[in-house]
């Protein structure tokens, strides 16, 4: 017990302007990461025509990235109790800035791949990271505040990429999404390595699980692969896509069994005893992915088939976070008030029930109409997301927490990448399905085409024209309203969910980083 204690004691919070200062550090440290997720994709078509290669060589630009950081972030916990929380956060942000040099200095797609991969090594540890250290330098009053700002940053980052990303390819050159981190992450590597130096966590030296490690890497790899490049190879369709699903299961049967039946895992899979960690990782598994849905699909609705630059595109996507942020601070304050489960249930559902009526859109919307729903659907992010990660982490061990921390960072983005496939997949399917719908209930599309046009063959063909774009907008708006339909009950579930999980008998506190 004395063991525990000694190992959970940190030093007093920061107060005043140290603690702000810190707070914003940290805050634009996990943002910096965040956002470099979503920037590349609006620059995909910008980074091929400046390398010479193809738009689909041009995703690797995003694989290699998620692949790593979705390799890196489940470590976490191994790597704070390794070598020390502050070490391994000031370390990562620091060559974070470097890698994103390489990026934006690349001539060849091999140099910016390698570069990438690199960046999102770096970038896993920062996310869960900088939610702990946050904790950890805020009163434990003030600490709901913290996770609040922690969630917003998280949330928000990937609704700016495509608003930084398109501008800055539009003005500047897609160089730019990376340099503009630099800056960012020397100031906050330096910086904080100086101002939190006392909250630096002691180094326990257990071996290293090699083999643990080598599981994961070739299961979170096989799968991350497969769901990037399934559309590409017209998924099962194709022998690459089986053999890397193959492996992902095959690989991950071997992770669980090994990680559960080893002494010193690479990853803390026994977390899963807890019902409510168990639930509250369902339930922001569910809610994240259906959430992604919804901000990946709005801007590949608005820029390929509404006309919408990817700076508009990216404007209108924004408007989600501006009552998000409003709300924070009251999310904050009433989950150390009332039961998290009920925030959570209230949150998720509300957002179920905005995507719900986004499910009843048409292609003559304006820009004000289709904003003003994602504006109010903010409100409901920071009450499903800060009581949720709050309820996570308290249904566990305090000496679990940097374990629990970065397995639910880990899981939060595995479902968004796989909501990402899924719904892209899904969209351009039905969309299909539709439009055939569609066309087999115009029993004469030249008649139909003579209305739109003059009677002559130029003519002709250019009506049928307008009945084929005519057609093509409007099975993509069914098939957007489909999917968001689908989403508000995933939202539905989700919210169900959360009831899983017992009350929580103490609050989150991450302070036990060891």
């Amino acid at each position: 017990m004395n063991k525990i204690k000694e190992k959970i004691s940190l030093p007093a919070p920061l107060t005043g302007a140290s603690l702000i200062f810190a707070a914003l550090l940290l805050s634009l440290a996990n943002f910096v990461v965040v956002l470099d997720m979503t920037i590349a994709n609006v620059s995909v078509s910008h980074i091929a025509g400046g390398l010479a290669i193809s738009v689909t060589e041009g995703t690797y630009v995003i694989t290699s990235y998620a692949v790593a950081e979705a390799i890196c972030v489940p470590l976490t916990g191994w790597l704070a109790s390794r070598f020390g929380i502050l070490r391994v956060f000031t370390t990562c942000i620091m060559m974070f800035g470097l890698f994103s040099a390489l990026c934006g200095f690349a001539d060849s797609l091999g140099m910016l791949v390698v570069g990438r991969i690199l960046q999102g090594l770096m970038g896993g540890p920062l996310m869960p990271l900088s939610q702990t250290l946050l904790m950890q330098i805020f009163p434990k009053e003030k600490r709901s505040t913290a996770l609040a700002l922690w969630a917003m940053t998280t949330l928000i980052a990937p609704v700016m990429g495509p608003v930084v990303g398109g501008y800055i390819c539009d003005n500047w050159g897609w160089g730019y999404i990376f340099f503009i981190n630099i800056p960012l992450a020397i100031v906050c590597g330096v910086v904080l390595l100086k101002l939190l130096s006392r909250f630096e966590t002691a180094i326990i030296r257990n071996k290293v699980d090699f083999i643990g490690l080598a599981l994961l890497i070739v299961w979170v790899s096989a799968l991350q692969i497969m769901l990037d490049e399934g559309k590409n190879y017209d998924w099962f369709e194709s022998t690459t896509i089986w053999v890397l699903l193959i492996t992902a299961v095959i690989g991950f049967v071997c992770f669980m069994i090994w990680e559960l039946t080893h002494v010193n895992p690479i990853v803390d899979i026994r977390v899963f005893r807890h019902r409510g960690y168990a639930a509250s990782v369902l339930t922001i598994s569910l809610a994240f992915a259906a959430f992604n849905c919804s901000i990946v699909l709005t801007p590949l609705w608005l820029q390929n088939y509404m006309e919408y630059t990817a700076t508009w595109s990216g404007f209108a996507t924004a408007a989600l976070g501006i009552f998000a942020v409003c709300a924070a601070p009251i999310a904050a304050k009433f989950s150390t008030k009332y039961d998290q489960r009920l925030l959570v249930f209230c949150g998720v559902g509300w957002l179920g029930l905005v995507t719900f009526y986004r499910s009843f859109g048409s292609t003559d919307m304006t820009q004000l109409q289709i904003a003003i729903p994602l504006l109010f659907q903010g409100l409901g992010v920071p009450f499903f997301f800060v009581p949720l990660t709050a309820l996570a982490l308290a249904s566990v061990n305090l000496e679990e927490t940097a374990s629990a921390a970065g397995l639910l960072s880990f899981l939060r983005t595995l479902a968004g990448a796989i909501a990402t496939s899924v719904v892209t997949t899904a969209w351009e399917d039905k969309t299909n399905i539709l439009r055939n719908d569609l066309v087999d209930k115009i029993a004469f599309p030249e008649k139909v085409a003579l209305m739109l046009g003059d009677i002559s063959q130029a003519g002709q063909e250019t009506a049928l024209y307008l009945l084929n774009q005519m057609l093509q907008s409007q099975a993509v708006m069914l098939a957007t309203n489909h999917i968001f339909m689908v989403t508000s009950y995933t939202f539905a579930f989700a919210a169900i969910a959360i009831w899983l999980a017992p009350k929580p008998k103490r609050t989150a506190d991450t302070s036990a980083i060891h």
